[in-house]
């Protein structure tokens, strides 16, 4: 069968339920036309297993991009201000090339070439910063580190959703948060036992040799499995339609602003919690304070490791809405003990709640904008768009978060934080209309 898509209709699964299915925007619907040979996507188990463990290795090698930077360099004699400034050079690349990456994806015949460009960029990057820590090499390495970054995202949702179709989409993208989640725990304790016993500069040369199994996975997804106009969110129309397939029809689409607006209220609540958090644990009990911040960190990507795959059949099963209430209801608690809870050691179990909200939106959020962008053709670009406001979330939410802690104490910044997060649960229910598909 064939799938077309009508512009400008609405497709909601459970009309009638309020408020919530309300402002429903032009989603397009899914509509089938002739009988035809085309059937619900089953890729091979070797492209699963690949895509499986590129997610895995991909997480290792990014891994090595995080906290260890500040510390290899600071022993290479650099000062505060240059590691800050190569710092701030990720942040500021990857909140302006999001929406740039998404549309060289949707621009690709291979999303394959694109991701194994990309990753081996990082491990060039990884390699420069291990054997010439000099600034205007390792500013370069920093600035091909974030753009390459840029596309890894789009690519692996693209290969994704061309693999096995819009209908299965949710549950694989909760095996890629599964396997993102387990490469990211185990990654941390590789590099940290290699910092700790070799030096600091191993995590580099750890990072470089890492970025070959990742390309070797990667090899392993059978690229004739790939639905390359699938995996931009296209679909087969017997005769174009410009109106369907133009970058400001997807732009105007307001489910698309709607549920953007709503990531940069959850990273406005969110992106300041934890580093807010490890400021009150070090006061409270600094010989700990390692231990319970290693902690908080892990207790997350151990909920996230066993919950994502289910929050994907979940979301097929009861809807988006229902999760994304839960998650912003999830992060508004939290924000609420962080500000009534003073034993450092029940902050940890306080932690359980971004465990939650990590697996619900480690899945939908490119899961969301898979069904708004369905039949645009542009759905990395979509991608682009809701990650340039969760980018824009997140920096001013440190900003803020940390000038009302100076003024005001973390008590009162944690409870702005948890009242941004209401907002956003507000947004949901009110505004963001029911994006889940069926055939």
């Amino acid at each position: 069968m064939k799938l077309v898509a009508r512009p400008n209709s609405v497709e909601t699964v459970g009309e009638g339920r309020g408020k919530g299915s309300a402002g429903g925007g032009n989603i397009v619907p899914l509509v089938l036309d002739k009988p035809g040979p085309q059937e619900p996507r089953t890729p091979s188990r070797e492209s699963q297993h690949g895509l499986d463990w590129f997610i895995f290795f991909l997480a290792d090698v990014q891994t090595g991009f995080g906290p260890f930077v500040a510390v290899y360099l600071t022993t290479q004699k650099w000062t505060q201000v240059e590691i800050g400034f190569v710092l701030s050079i990720g942040g500021v690349i990857g909140l302006l090339c999001q929406m740039p990456g998404g549309a060289i994806v949707d621009a690709a015949r291979s999303e394959r070439v694109v991701a194994g460009c990309a990753v081996a960029t990082i491990g060039i990057s990884a390699l420069a910063y291990a054997l010439w820590p000099i600034f205007p090499v390792v500013a370069l390495a920093a600035t091909l580190h974030a753009l390459a970054s840029c596309v890894l995202g789009p690519a692996i949702a693209a290969i994704s959703l061309g693999l096995v179709g819009p209908l299965a989409i949710g549950e694989r993208l909760g095996r890629n948060a599964r396997f993102a989640s387990l490469g990211n725990g185990s990654a941390a304790a590789l590099m940290g036992a290699c910092g700790y016993l070799l030096s600091s500069r191993s995590v580099f040369l750890v990072t470089f040799i890492l970025a070959i199994p990742t390309l070797l996975s990667l090899s392993r997804i059978r690229e004739r499995e790939i639905d390359i106009a699938q995996a931009h969110g296209a679909v087969t129309r017997e005769k174009p339609d410009k109106k369907a397939t133009s970058v400001w029809s997807l732009v105007c689409q307001r489910p698309l602003l709607i549920f953007a607006g709503s990531m940069l209220l959850f990273q406005l609540g969110n992106a300041a919690m934890l580093p807010l958090m490890a400021g009150v644990v070090t006061t409270r009990s600094s010989q700990w304070a390692p231990i319970l911040i290693a902690a908080c960190i892990i207790v997350p990507q151990a909920i996230v490791a066993l919950a994502s795959p289910s929050v994907g059949r979940k979301a097929q099963a009861w809807g988006r809405r229902p999760l994304l209430l839960i998650a912003f209801a999830s992060l508004a608690i939290r924000g609420l003990l962080f500000a009534t809870v003073t034993d450092p050691y029940l902050l940890v179990a306080v932690q359980v709640f971004d465990g939650i909200t990590a697996a619900v939106f480690s899945v939908m959020v490119p899961l969301v904008v898979a069904d708004v962008a369905f039949g645009s053709g542009h759905f990395n670009l979509a991608q682009g768009i809701v990650g340039t406001a969760v980018g824009v979330g997140a920096s001013l939410s440190t900003i803020l978060a940390g000038y009302v802690s100076d003024k005001l104490g973390s008590s009162t910044a944690f409870m702005g934080l948890a009242g941004v997060a209401a907002l956003g649960l507000v947004v949901i229910w009110l505004a963001m209309p029911e994006t889940r598909r069926t055939a």
